[in-house]
């Protein structure tokens, strides 16, 4: 295990930014996932840290040592890819093996580590099968288990589940999960998929166009998103986003108004609310009337979408909710479930700030 910092590490090619300056600690057993869309940066970041690529500045060290011109074989780090890069010549147990064979470990070593790896990963009834003959979880297994059976100081997890439908992503997640608990190795995770991130995660890292947007536990993420990107990315569904003035600490939109903010005034901001934090019922009293634009029904909970202006809204309702489209139905905000955020720069903003 060991200690990860990135300080002041950028990569250009040429005029092309791939990631603007950026530090980072990560702690010795954390698991950090880096989260953003395709083109991010975020990829480039993990490849840097594994010495797949070299920063065009900054200094990245790992347990303290810094190894910016260190190979990658001398890094003590372990790559999980998207693509599994399994042998198909080789079985199971073959292809967890070959790390420690190339590194001349004794046979006796290797084959109780690679017993120990199987083990870990729920894979000692398929050792004799070759790639072909596994489904993509099973591939994703031994892939993992190659990775683990170096016992490497940190694990770089490139999209590691892209390529398994989603039951399969559920069942690794659960996994790699467990696996972290047990084995407490300090992980850093690439992914796109926000579920992945909240789910797996100590600390979150949001990039956007090379940058970092913010990093914070999943909570902090999720309940305070530092500008509308990051409000915009995480959660499913999206945050709702409202355009609108805020006078006194009372937010309007067209025929929407809400007070409760404060002192707060502001020439143009959006409010975001989550789905979950819109209440829907009668129309009396609401902060909103509306006609239904869309409904789903999700198993465990009703969403219920109406259009205000150029934006659509959704509310989560109970499982049991029924309505129709063109239905009209009231919607409530209260102020303190709601996010502020500057129109023009996209920071959040504070109330009485």
């Amino acid at each position: 295990m060991a200690r990860v910092e990135l300080e002041g590490v950028s990569k250009r090619w040429g005029a092309a930014v791939a990631v603007e300056p950026m530090s980072l600690d990560i702690a010795d057993g954390e698991f950090l996932v880096l989260l953003g869309p395709s083109g991010c940066g975020k990829t480039t970041t993990m490849r840097m840290v594994a010495g797949l690529e070299d920063p065009s500045q900054g200094e990245i060290r790992i347990g303290g040592r810094r190894v910016n011109e260190a190979e990658p074989k001398d890094r003590d780090v372990a790559m999980v890819f998207q693509s599994y890069g399994l042998y198909p010549n080789m079985t199971v147990a073959e292809n967890i093996a070959f790390p420690l064979k190339i590194r001349g470990m004794p046979a006796d070593q290797v084959a109780q580590a690679v017993k120990q790896a199987a083990q870990k990963v729920e894979l000692t009834d398929f050792m004799q099968r070759r790639p072909k003959e596994l489904s993509g979880g099973q591939r994703q297994r031994v892939a993992l288990a190659r990775a683990i059976v170096r016992r490497p100081s940190v694990f770089l997890m490139d999209e590691p589940l892209s390529n398994l439908d989603a039951q399969l992503r559920v069942s690794m997640r659960v996994h790699l999960k467990h696996l972290h608990h047990e084995l407490g190795v300090t992980t850093i995770y690439v992914t796109h998929d926000q579920i992945e991130a909240m789910t797996l995660a100590d600390r979150v890292v949001v990039m956007s166009k090379a940058r970092i947007q913010q990093v914070g536990t999943p909570e902090q993420i999720y309940n305070e998103p530092a500008n509308l990107f990051v409000a915009g990315f995480v959660g499913s569904p999206s945050m709702n986003l409202l355009d609108g003035t805020l006078t006194q600490g009372v937010f309007e939109s067209g025929d929407v108004r809400i007070g409760g903010f404060g002192t707060l005034t502001h020439p143009t901001v959006v409010l975001g609310v989550r789905a979950e934090d819109v209440h829907i019922g009668s129309p009396e009293g609401a902060s909103m009337v509306k006609e239904v634009f869309s409904f789903e029904l999700t198993g465990d909970a009703t969403l219920v979408t109406v259009r205000h202006g150029a934006r659509l809204l959704t509310a989560r309702a109970a499982k049991d909710f029924r309505t129709a489209v063109g239905d009209r139905v009231g919607l409530s905000l209260h102020p303190r479930s709601c996010h502020l955020f500057d129109a023009v720069t996209q920071a959040r903003l504070q109330p009485n700030a």
